[in-house]
């Protein structure tokens, strides 16, 4: 290939930190950071980008251009200088045909010098090589091209350079080593793989490669000749029956399906005639101490010499590795220096950063600096080794780890000493020693671990298997595959490599080989999948390392989650031409889940499987990849101009959504012809899921735009007819694609939700009704909040709440029967319902004001009176100069100075919830009239709710809500009673009757407040309303007064004289209620309320005999037991407290007799229950 070279003048220039940007007059790419990091054509100069060593990443690496220009050979030779540092910079690239940027050759050093060298300009190697600039800027300025005044800019912070976007998301699975780059860690993988191999041909001495390069008299001279070592062993050139330089057809390459390269003789000869492409020159110019003049080193133009011998494996590996002869030198030296002596020494045993830092002295480096960087690598790997990823567990305490890792920390500031008498360098040969001959039982082992450790030795052995990729084309192997990974074998030893990890790293470089060049070549891909298929066989296997398991784990993840990603977008990810990609990662993700399920503990499904099946069955895997990608794509096709926003009118977003429908049509038929055919092996009804796809999604935008407009206009109408037609194509779809399906694709088909017009139009109506309703249900809330139950005026004794909601609920029926569709009965049934509701919410706030328990007071415990008790000598002393207690005098007081009735604020009030829960039943009926009777009622052509009312003979519409009404008026009825006579009258009634005496103590001064209670109650509650009201405090009054006989406490005590007053005072009580209203309460619920209160009074007319015998009768029937004696001994059982009270209750026999003050009454409930005598 004619090449030119370009080489010129460098302007020089001080600078501070790091070179940030190199830029050079003919031609010019520049990185463009939004087309993922490519390089780009820009006018006539060059710029690359870089910080520190990355630009050795891009040398590395193939750059793809936009330009396919002709092959141009970029060969550039620089310096500048510092302060008292000077940078030596070489760099050779060329374009290829393929139009890749391939940068051969970057070697930099820096060295110290006395005086600074302000000028300096490498020899041009052709009088007819144009001249070149170059200056170097920074970040912080913007420098000018002191020939042509060009103003160049200050670049962005440089990126590192990716060489497909693919890679971004392709995660290492392997972990990180803190301190070490990927730079480190190939130069060490090196350093390892040609120590172990030093026995091989080509590894040993100087013979093999330090005299290769040595120029004599235009002709290249070594010392071995193609038939100098044995044809055909690993590391010898190649067998003379293959031809110079070629090798058989490799069985590694052909086991993984990998085309041979096919090379001739020259091509692999013309790599390494000349000088070295790793190194500006042989040694000469790279070490400053050969006269031979860099033009020459430089030069790529064929010299007159022949060749005599094609590349050794050393050389390729060497070369592959891109690792500098002077650094091979070195490495070479080591060795020998090391083993002298010690020839047969294994390779593993050598622990060979420490026989580096032994060995080489600064002297045999450029400058401190270069030596320093060395020496910190050396150590970093020893730290990681030994320290930070052992391979057998190290405890934080030991001594020699803590050690060591201060001396490595202080090596970052300065070198260490490592000449023989240097303590530190002592320390650290006895703390590596130590540290590398441990074993896990502490007994003498023959192992050496330092750089078997995970993910260490991973980290070190990858960079190996990525070598065996051709330079020129990194998506070809070497034909000389074979040869490299035999040598590579004997690294295995020495990195704690098995064939099981072995298989499992070379599965992943492939991969990820085939990812980083932009997936185009699909061989390798296909030798990803055969190589995972011995991956499957070695993870079968019993007694796996946990380590090994760990590393599978890690791959396979990294494989899968890569691969996943494509297949949940192939429609981003794929073409019509790439669908033979696609072909091929559908099985290896197959491949690579099955051995995660079936073959690694504790495998929790990914993010992506969340929804799949627990069989994980490749059928359920492809259905989540077609649901996936298809929501994508309908994503992606939303966004590029069917967006909706709010800020759109009515008819522009559904005419936006009639195209989408016609898009999406186009989608499915795209699909049907080009994925579903490389799906449907793996799911029988693939097109069929894509349409049932499509289908929601498309649904989900006729939502929001139903949402959103959910008023009937044309509009809406226009957009539900399209969508009923594109409904109609994807369910023939479904069918069509269902045929071989056993029940044709139904259960598809079941997970559409269609786009029904009917149900579209009743949920808009619905809406309606609850927006036509919103003002009734705050009317509700707002009561919640602050109503006081004030009634507006006598004449409307209401809460205000109350008439403002059903004004609102007559305004939303009124409203209901104008909106311009037909209302059918049905329609009519959800408007009673949500009427419903909302009433019901109202009755039961208004019922929320306690229970009558609250108002009963609880009854005292059971005591037996006895005639000589305190309490009764100090009433019968005052007796003769008081005629009444102290609660009559004040109600004879009041009955004198026109009394006037107790009801409280509190009971009123209960009496103003009453009278609204009977008017919200009134308005009820008068709105159920007109609903029933509108002539705008339509039949509907079929039930969709409960059935047509008409049909059934005309039922309510609020049945439910009327009964709701009841109960409540119940409820507030009962809790205005009690708090009316055990709270407001409690002075009259539990307070003061019959305390002390009977006689002195009439019920008289109660009845007549009383009457004037009543009387105020009819004044207040509603017709209505008031015999539910008069009927619960007479039912409280008679409660009241039994509690007054049966649990009235030790201030009360009966005689069997005290009947005839007690019956009177009930008949009085009686008679109150009667002459009450006219006809509010019927005789009939009178006698029935009074029969249990005059059937108690009764038993305090009968003598304590009969009242014990009859108490023990019942008590005996009620326990099961006989009839007992007087002197059986046997006790009598207390009979529980029921609060019933009644005249066949034992407990209330009982409570007579504890309050009959008489001596056979006290004898016998002292020897009957032992109940304590009052005091």
């Amino acid at each position: 290939m004619a090449a030119i070279t370009v080489a010129g003048n460098v302007w020089k220039r001080n600078f501070k930190k790091h070179a940030h940007a190199l830029w050079i007059a003919q031609p010019r790419y520049e990185l463009d950071q939004q087309a993922h990091r490519r390089l780009r054509i820009k006018g006539t100069s060059l710029r690359l980008h870089l910080i520190g060593e990355q630009i050795i990443e891009m040398g590395r690496d193939f750059l793809f251009l936009t330009s396919t220009n002709p092959c141009i050979l970029v060969f550039v030779a620089c310096q500048w200088t510092l302060s008292h540092l000077s940078l030596n910079l070489h760099i050779q690239a060329f374009i290829n045909g393929e139009g890749y940027l391939q940068v051969v050759s970057f070697v930099s050093s820096v060295e110290t010098r006395p005086c600074l060298r302000r000028n300096w300009t490498p020899p041009c190697p052709s009088s007819h090589s144009s001249t070149t600039t170059m200056v170097l800027t920074t970040s912080h300025e913007d420098f000018k091209d002191p020939t042509n005044h060009i103003d160049v800019p200050s670049p962005t912070a440089p990126q590192p350079v990716c060489l497909d976007a693919a890679a971004v998301d392709l995660s290492f699975p392997f972990g990180k080593i803190d301190g070490l780059d990927r730079d480190d860690l190939r130069t060490t993988a090196y350093e390892i793989f040609f120590t172990a191999c030093r026995s091989s041909p080509g590894f040993g001495g100087r013979t093999g490669g330090a005299s290769f390069h040595a120029l004599n008299g235009g002709e290249v001279h070594t010392p071995l000749s193609p038939g100098s070592s044995s044809p055909g062993s690993p590391g010898s050139p190649r067998s003379p029956r293959y031809g110079v330089g070629m090798a058989g057809m490799s069985k590694t390459k052909k086991a993984l399906g990998l085309k041979m390269l096919k090379r001739t003789p020259s091509t692999r000869r013309s790599i390494s005639c000349g000088s070295n492409p790793l190194s500006p020159s042989g040694h000469g110019y790279y070490n400053n101490q050969s006269s031979i003049s860099p033009r020459a080193s430089f030069s790529t133009l064929p010299h007159h010499g022949k060749i005599k011998r094609p590349m050794t494996s050393a050389e390729i590996m060497r070369q592959q590795m891109k690792v500098t002869e002077g650094s091979d030198n070195r490495l070479r030296k080591t060795l020998m220096r090391t083993l002298v002596g010690q020839t047969g020494r294994r390779a593993d045993t050598i622990i060979l950063p420490l026989e580096l830092l032994r060995q080489l002295k600064p002297a045999e480096f450029n400058d401190a600096n270069e030596y320093h960087t060395w020496q910190k690598r050396q150590l970093k790997i020893l730290e990681a080794g030994l320290l930070d990823h052992p391979s057998i567990p190290l405890d934080k305490s030991n001594a020699f780890a803590m050690r060591l890792r201060e001396i490595i920390r202080g090596s970052d500031i300065k070198p260490i000493e490592t000449n023989k008498s240097s303590e530190t360098m002592k320390t650290v040969c006895n703390c590596v020693v130590s540290l590398s001959w441990r074993s896990p039982n502490a007994s003498p082992t023959n192992v050496c671990h330092w750089a078997n450790g995970y993910p260490l030795n991973v980290h070190l052995y990858v960079p190996l298997l990525r070598s065996i990729f051709d330079s020129k084309d990194e998506t070809c192997v070497l034909d000389e595959v074979d040869e490299l990974l035999e040598l590579m074998k004997k690294t295995w030893p020495t990195l704690g490599i098995t064939r099981a990890i072995h298989n499992l790293c070379l599965t992943w470089v492939l991969f990820e080989r085939y990812v980083l060049t932009g997936q185009t070549e699909n061989d390798l891909l296909s030798a990803s999948f055969t190589m995972l298929t011995e991956v499957a066989n070695d993870a079968k296997k019993v007694n796996r390392d946990p380590v090994y398991v760990q590393m599978l784990s890690a791959t396979l993840n990294s494989i899968k989650t890569w691969s996943e990603n494509r297949l949940l977008d192939y429609h981003g990810s794929f073409t019509r031409k790439s669908l033979g990609l696609m072909k091929n990662i559908l099985p290896l993700v197959f491949c690579a889940t099955k051995i995660l399920e079936e073959d690694v503990p504790y495998y929790r499904l990914t993010s992506i499987d969340d929804d799949e099946e627990a069989s994980g069955s490749k059928g359920n895997k492809v259905d989540r990849y077609i649901r996936s990608s298809l929501k994508n794509a309908f994503v992606k096709m939303v966004e590029n101009g069917y967006a909706i926003n709010g800020s759109m009118m009515v008819q522009e977003v559904s005419g936006k959504l009639i195209e989408l429908a016609d898009e999406t049509e186009e989608l499915v038929i795209r699909e049907m012809e080009m994925f579903s055919p490389v799906l449907k092996k793996w799911h029988p009804i693939a097109g069929g899921v894509a349409a049932v796809t499509l289908h929601a999604c498309y649904g989900n935008m006729l939502r929001q735009f139903l949402t959103a407009h959910s008023v009937i206009s044309k509009e809406t109408v226009a957009v539900l007819q399209r969508a009923d037609k594109l409904e109609k194509v994807l369910v023939n779809v479904v069918i069509e694609d269902s045929i071989e399906c056993e029940d044709g694709g139904k259960a598809v088909v079941r997970e559409m939700v269609t786009y029904e017009v009917d149900s579209t139009v009743l949920k808009f109506l619905r809406q309606w009704i609850q927006d036509s309703l919103k003002n009734a249900k705050d009317v509700v809330q707002k009561a919640k909040e602050s109503e006081t139950w004030n009634p507006k005026s006598k004449s409307e004794p209401y809460a205000q709440s109350a008439m403002e909601l059903m004004k609102q609920t007559k305004d939303g029926v009124d409203s209901f029967f104008d909106i311009p569709i037909g209302v059918t009965e049905d329609l009519v049934r959800e408007f009673a319902n949500a009427v419903e509701q909302i009433v019901q919410d109202y009755t039961i706030f208004v019922a929320s004001c306690g229970s009558k328990q609250s108002y009963v007071p609880s009854l005292p415990p059971l005591s037996r009176c006895g005639r000589g008790s305190k309490f009764i000598k100090l009433w019968r002393k005052a007796s003769p100069a008081c005629t009444a207690p102290p609660m009559n005098s004040e109600a004879s007081s009041e009955e004198g100075n026109f009394a006037r009735p107790s009801t409280s604020r509190g009971t009123q009030r209960l009496y103003i919830r009453l009278n609204t829960l009977h008017y919200i039943c009134l308005q009820l009926n008068s709105i159920e009239k007109n609903l029933a009777l509108s002539p705008k009622i339509v039949l509907s052509p079929r039930n969709r709710i409960g059935g047509s009312r008409r049909q059934h003979g005309g039922g309510s519409y609020f049945d439910q809500t009327r009964s709701a009404l009841q109960s409540a008026s119940q409820h507030v009825s009962e809790a205005a009673a009690y708090r009316l006579i055990f709270l407001d009258s409690n002075y009259l009634f539990y307070g003061s009757l019959y305390v002390g005496d009977v006689e002195n103590s009439r019920i008289t001064p109660a009845l007549k407040i009383m009457k004037h209670n009543l009387t105020l109650l009819t004044a207040i509650v509603t017709d209505r309303a008031q015999p539910l009201a008069l009927k619960e405090v007479m039912r409280a009054s008679f409660d009241a007064y039994l509690t007054i006989l049966l649990a009235g406490g030790s201030s009360r005590n009966f005689t069997r004289a005290d009947f005839r007053l007690i019956e009177q005072d009930l008949k009085d009580l009686k008679r109150v209620f009667s002459k009450c209203g006219e006809g509010l309460i019927v005789e009939d619920a009178i006698d029935r309320e009074t029969e249990t209160a005059e059937g108690v009074v009764a038993l305090m007319g009968q003598s304590t005999e009969q009242l014990v015998e009859e108490f023990t009768t019942l008590v005996c029937e009620a326990s099961g037991v006989g009839m007992m004696s007087g002197g059986s001994g046997q006790k009598l059982p207390m009979p529980p407290t029921t609060g019933k009270w009644s005249s066949t209750d034992p407990n209330t026999i009982l409570r007579i007799l504890c309050h009959r003050n008489e001596g056979a009454a006290n004898m016998f409930l002292k020897k009957a229950f032992q109940l304590p005598k009052r005091k």
